[in-house]
């Protein structure tokens, strides 16, 4: 379904809130506000486009920064008075360098576990730019792929072995392992989290 522009339901200040989403993780990053011009600006562009409401203008995220956000998904709400906006970010949302303007927690009833994978991908993707003495994670990536891929065979027997003794906790914890050397192998072999949910999307068409 496609929402032509004329459609949206804009205020009586001629604007839409837009919700920014990473497209990968889910995470919510930041709320802002378009007018019809930025708005089709960031369709044109496939960049996002907001107004500011204190400086009375058009702004082009990123465009200073170099946080600049790629459009993969433009949709609206049951009354197409507001938008939601899947991106993938090329750096932070937040101006004080925080992922996500939302940092602020004021209520949480339990730890999420929703963007641990994605937080464990940044951390590996880190200590192989920058190594930490005494970090696994780093010592992996200098024993090579050859160690990795060991460990990966490894994990693997480990997991068949959790499974055939029929114990939960054990087979939970050997798939974790068997997870984490799998984002390492992953790091080094240039394969992307987002390249697997696209085979898994193409095997399931």
């Amino acid at each position: 379904m496609t929402i032509e522009i004329e459609s949206v339901s804009f205020d009586e200040k001629g604007l839409v809130p837009a919700i920014v989403q990473d497209s990968q993780s889910g995470k919510v990053l930041m709320l802002a506000y378009m007018n019809e011009d930025a708005l089709t600006k960031t369709i044109e562009t496939k960049e996002t486009w907001f107004f500011s409401r204190s400086r009375q203008e058009l702004w082009h995220k990123g465009a200073t920064s170099g946080n600049r956000q790629i459009v993969k998904q433009l949709s609206f709400d049951c009354d197409s008075d507001a938008v939601l906006v899947q991106v993938e970010p090329m750096g932070p949302a937040c101006h004080t360098g925080e992922t996500s303007c939302f940092y602020k927690t004021g209520f949480e009833s339990e730890t999420s576990n929703r963007e641990i994978v994605h937080e464990i991908i940044s951390e590996i993707k880190n200590r192989r730019v920058n190594p930490v003495e005494g970090s696994y994670t780093s010592y992996l990536f200098r024993e090579g792929i050859d160690k990795v891929l060991k460990k990966v065979g490894e994990e693997s027997s480990e997991v068949i072995i959790g499974a055939k003794n029929e114990d939960k906790a054990e087979l939970t914890s050997e798939l974790a392992d068997l997870l984490y050397h799998s984002l390492v192998l992953m790091e080094i072999a240039d394969v992307s989290l987002s390249d697997i949910k696209d085979e898994l999307l193409k095997r399931r068409a």
